[in-house]
């Protein structure tokens, strides 16, 4: 990424809140690198250097602020390939994909070869896909131990370090610090999370955001038992399995009353999978977003709309589930069959919170499942495949339209859609598709 240093002194001088992620400014005469909506006096343009990333910035050794605390700086979402690209990359270290599995198997899931993946993570953030892992990590920890209670040992695993003996060297090796120095009041006497089954956390965006729209969109189809969203808050409950071992738990998250963050509240169950869950609630909530853009982009239709997000997906498997479940003709219908197989089919959980009950069913439980024993969508399209999966949507004898084949079921072609695809899989195709 390529930055020019006379517009971001200009933002940093303006502390606007547009550019909040997009770049980071070092100092040379403190080796201290901030966020450009920092409070601090903006420093002579002479001792400014301008990185792309955070961990383009501590490569260059410098270490982070302690007011602005650039780990709560939101995500650059972008629409060029090789930054989406890289982006996506970013994403899937953020959920421990590089350390349970490695940059071959990310390379492999976009498409593409490891070295193009370096190449490309290079021209985006400035450093390799390790560095900025390992950058990850610190300001994960960062944010862990200035925000909660947990014990030092607890918060280098929980930030995805193998040993406490790594982090502590790494620690003081990027930040000049000990992982112990960054408790007690360092934020203006704020205190430390006191609840000790509740982890909190804030994750910033770029003003504005349609908090309202965002949180009626989910509520209108959140599962009974796994989703709730009750007086503006949003709830639902989490499975996560890291390194074999399954954690369970809840999230809350809400809109802050006083700055761009969302509040966002762990169960303490899953503080040793907090790297993905809040990857995953920033997927979910679209903080990566750039309103500005999506406001020049859309244009009159944003005007009375200000900070509209897309919601993205909190678990890959139950989206693909609520795709199958979902063909349906209302919304309402759509989220009542999710129901009904959320509480037949998956498990129950104790959380504070009467409408959070139950966890959505794995893939592994879902595989083999009865066929008789699903809910009707997914009975219906298991029934035909045995009676009519070998029909296409396009036969060598007619041009009229056949009898739906399984694809067409099962990507929503119905009568209403006239296209034909010319294949006819089967349910074996479209369990491993979908279900694996």
């Amino acid at each position: 990424m390529i930055l020019d240093s006379r517009i971001c002194y200009r933002a940093l001088k303006a502390r606007d809140a547009r550019f909040d992620g997009r770049f980071f400014v070092a100092v040379s005469s403190t080796r201290i690198y901030c966020r450009p909506v920092c409070t601090v006096k903006p420093p002579k343009r002479e001792n400014c250097r301008f990185f792309p990333s955070a961990a383009a910035a501590e490569s260059g050794g410098y270490r982070p602020c302690l007011r602005c605390r650039p780990e709560l700086a939101p995500g650059n979402a972008s629409v060029d390939s090789i930054s989406r690209l890289a982006q996506a990359a970013a994403s899937m270290m953020e959920d421990r994909t590089l350390d349970q599995e490695g940059l071959d198997t990310i390379a492999s899931r976009l498409g593409i070869t490891d070295r193009h993946l370096r190449r490309a993570f290079g021209a985006e953030f400035g450093v390799s896909p390790v560095e900025f892992a390992q950058t990850q990590k610190l300001l994960l920890a960062k944010r862990l131990l200035t925000d909660t209670a947990l014990p030092v040992t607890e918060v280098a695993f929980a930030s995805g370090f193998g040993s406490v003996r790594r982090f502590n060297a790494l620690f003081k090796q990027r930040y000049r610090l000990r992982p112990g120095q960054l408790r007690g009041p360092l934020r203006g006497g704020t205190p430390l999370a006191a609840a000790a089954d509740v982890l909190k956390f804030e994750l910033s965006f770029r003003p504005p955001f349609d908090w309202s729209a965002v949180s009626a969109f989910l509520g209108v189809r959140a599962i009974a038992g796994v989703e709730a969203v009750e007086d503006g808050c949003y709830r639902r409950t989490v499975r996560i399995s890291i390194d074999g071992k399954e954690h369970t738990g809840w999230i809350a998250v809400e809109m802050s009353p006083r700055k761009p963050t969302l509040r966002v509240a762990v169960s303490a169950s899953l503080a040793k999978a907090l790297p993905p869950v809040l990857s995953r609630v920033k997927a979910l909530m679209d903080l990566a977003c750039h309103p500005a853009e999506v406001a020049q982009a859309l244009g009159a239709l944003a005007k009375h709309h200000p900070g509209l997000r897309v919601p993205g997906a909190f678990d890959g498997f139950e989206m693909a589930v609520r795709a199958i479940l979902g063909q349906q003709v209302t919304v309402a219908a759509a989220r009542t069959v999710a129901g009904r197989f959320a509480a037949a089919f998956g498990d129950p959980i104790e959380t504070p919170f009467d409408s959070l009950t139950t966890l959505f069913p794995t893939a592994a439980r879902v595989a083999v499942l009865a066929a008789g024993r699903a809910p009707a969508p997914w009975s219906r399209l298991r029934a035909r495949w045995r009676t009519d999966a070998s029909l296409s949507c396009r036969t060598p004898t007619s041009r009229r339209r056949s009898p739906r084949c399984a694809r067409c079921r099962a990507s929503g072609n119905g009568p209403r859609n006239t296209s034909r695809c010319g294949r006819s899989p089967g349910p074996t195709h479209f369990r491993t598709r979908i279900w694996a």
